[in-house]
């Protein structure tokens, strides 16, 4: 469904040029639901904004990669072909709810919009049906068609949002951190709600999030980011039984236990790195528990520890390697 190869983005800005995504590799099948976690600032929106062709440039340059939707290339596409895209083929939903709506437009027109400009052929009452039935999928009653965004409260919001994104039915949603401005108990309802549409509709999905519980619930693969790269991935099960790569462990050392008397959570230490610094060996270096001098002499390349469980440290042993590098 979608296969991102060797993407690498910049940003060139007054301060310097930000390595913000750097020879990042990804698959997804379809109907599957991809997890892509990783502290702010670690490229997740970026590779978001490039599947969709979205990225401001300036300042942003795609270097290099490709980005191929049911083996297209998109990143070729001009205007008028993503517009065919977009909104049909694949969709995304925006991190901020309370910007991503037109204020001045009612929610039902705006989702109309969406159906009119991939379905010509409707009438317009067939349109406005398919509009009151999607908002009705999301839980929203079809009265409430001709109501304005600021008439609803942020969680409503996202599913109108949603509502605009699944309209058409594309054959892969983005999310991108769909939940981050709403309340813990509407997160739980949203979520709950793009699950079971997930299921309903059998899309694939990419949900960015930073979040290891929301991950667990609804995805089936993992990928983990730092520094604008890929440092671990492969199925929920290898990430969480087996998390292999240092700051993946970090990351799950973090977390409050609910089986576990602890005083204190134990953070990872020091700053992300700059991405307008980057080093030329292991961008985790200087926050690594277990890092050794051969760190410094390259950065790793990604490795196959076992069938679709990939790790990008020194650290770790390959299935069938005689010496033993694992993390304790």
């Amino acid at each position: 469904m979608l296969e991102i190869k060797d993407l690498t983005v910049h940003y060139e800005t007054a301060d310097g040029v930000v390595e913000a995504v750097n020879n990042v590799s990804l698959n997804l099948e379809k109907g599957q639901v991809l997890g892509l976690v990783g502290e702010t600032g670690a490229g997740k929106t970026t590779i978001a904004l490039s599947i969709m062709n979205l990225l401001p440039k300036p300042p942003a340059h795609i270097i290099q990669g490709q980005v191929l939707l049911d083996g297209e290339d998109v990143l070729t596409k001009n205007k008028h072909e993503l517009r065919k895209i977009r909104g049909k083929k694949i969709s995304m939903v925006f991190q901020d709810p309370m910007t991503a709506l037109n204020p001045v437009q009612s929610v039902g027109a705006q989702i109309a919009e969406v159906i009119r400009l991939h379905d010509k052929s409707l009438s317009s009452a067939l349109v406005e049906q398919r509009a009151v039935q999607m908002l009705e999928t999301v839980g929203i009653p079809g009265t409430r068609y001709n109501d304005f965004p600021h008439q609803f409260s942020g969680g409503m919001k996202q599913r109108v949002v949603i509502a605009i994104a699944l309209a058409c039915e594309p054959e892969m949603i983005i999310a991108d951190e769909p939940t981050t401005a709403l309340d813990v108990t509407i997160q739980a309802q949203v979520l709950e709600l793009m699950k079971k549409l997930q299921k309903d509709f059998g899309t694939a999905m990419l949900l960015i999030t930073h979040d290891f519980g929301v991950v667990a619930d609804i995805c089936n693969q993992c990928a983990v980011i730092y520094a604008g790269e890929i440092v671990e991935s492969g199925t929920v099960a290898h990430i969480f039984d087996n998390p292999t790569h240092p700051y993946t462990i970090g990351l799950f050392n973090s977390l409050p236990s609910l089986d576990k008397d602890v005083k204190r959570l134990k953070p990872i230490g020091g700053m992300v790195a700059d991405p307008t610094d980057l080093p030329a060996y292991c961008s985790f270096y200087d926050r690594c528990d277990v890092r050794t001098d051969a760190c410094r002499k390259e950065n790793p390349l990604l490795k196959e520890l076992e069938p679709g469980h990939f790790v990008k440290c020194i650290h770790t042993a390959v299935q069938g390697e005689d010496e033993d590098h694992g993390i304790d």
